[in-house]
């Protein structure tokens, strides 16, 4: 038999050097976060429209078709947050098909009493959950990436109330995202008009199947959130799906 030393040495020597290279390639962000908590998320856009077309309650719709009289401050867009720097590419509010129409329900039914929604934040890329975890490390007022949020199921709400005569926000305990004791929803050292005002709208939303967060009075729960999966898409992938 001939025995061909080149190739009996360097083809082992090519074929280690390619997995090294693999091994070694940069991984994605989604990844990194993957494997580093372990939770799974819907991250590319061909998963998002499988999971759409077998049910299409799975749909992240865009707030501003169903509350096009809301008001939209959507900070996590803006240096003006907790974080002190956007982390969103750009403004955007979206919710599973069935939150958006429980939101619209609520937001008809406020416009009778004379009040309006103001929204910032709704569906939360998984990628700005971990961000926000690691800058605050307490899992109180930001989700444990092992977990993920309610927000990156697209069922989760940040909101107040506004006079819609006027524009301006009704008083409640302490700005958007303020974390303290008085942001708890049982914290009562407080005006009556901003008791009455912190009820209106846990009430409001709770007739539509919206529970408050109890240490964060502007975030809301919608009821079937256990029906959806993490994702971690941005909004410029979401609008890409074509739905």
């Amino acid at each position: 038999m001939k025995f061909n030393l080149k190739s009996q040495v360097l083809q082992p020597l090519v074929a280690s050097i390619f997995l090294m290279g693999a091994a070694c390639a940069p991984q994605s962000p989604k990844q990194v976060y993957q494997e580093k908590y372990g939770a799974p998320t819907v991250s590319t856009v061909a998963e998002y429209r499988e999971h759409v077309e077998q049910d299409p309650n799975r749909e992240l719709v865009d707030l501003r078709s169903y509350l096009p009289d809301a008001v939209f401050d959507v900070v996590y867009a803006t240096a003006d947050n907790f974080m002190g720097k956007p982390v969103y590419t750009k403004p955007g509010a979206y919710l599973r098909k069935p939150a958006a129409e429980a939101l619209q329900a609520v937001g008809a039914e406020l416009a009778t009493m004379g009040y309006g929604l103001k929204i910032w934040d709704a569906y939360r890329p998984y990628r700005v959950t971990v961000e926000f975890y690691e800058h605050v490390l307490d899992s109180t007022f930001a989700a444990s990436p092992y977990t993920g949020s309610k927000h990156n199921r697209g069922c989760a709400v940040d909101l107040t109330l506004i006079d819609k005569a006027t524009g301006e926000e009704l008083a409640m305990p302490t700005p958007f995202d303020e974390f303290t004791p008085k942001a708890h929803v049982e914290y009562n050292d407080l005006p009556e008009e901003v008791l009455r005002n912190r009820e209106l709208l846990i009430q409001a939303m709770a007739k539509h199947g919206f529970a408050v967060y109890a240490d964060e009075w502007w975030h809301f729960d919608f009821h079937d959130w256990e029906q959806y999966s993490l994702m971690d898409l941005e909004f410029e992938e979401l609008e890409s799906a074509g739905f």
